[in-house]
């Protein structure tokens, strides 16, 4: 890996001091979104994952049958 330039130098510099100046606010960020998703979870025993593709929705009989391709 060749060495930095000056510039290079400069500009990584700054975004180290940038997220460094950032990082308490993201880490509250991360801790409420952490809490609210947990308040969240909590009543949610009917969950069903996200899919692919424009499957029905599954069913009380089980999965749905994949449609066969010719």
């Amino acid at each position: 890996m060749a060495p930095l330039t000056p510039d290079q130098r400069r500009r990584r510099s700054r975004f180290e001091t940038a997220l460094r100046i950032a990082e308490p606010a993201l880490n509250l960020v991360l801790a409420a979104g952490e809490r609210l998703s947990r308040l969240v979870e909590r009543g949610e025993d009917d969950y069903y994952p996200p899919r692919r593709g424009n499957l029905p929705p599954p069913t009380a009989s089980g999965p749905p049958a994949r449609e066969r391709r010719s």
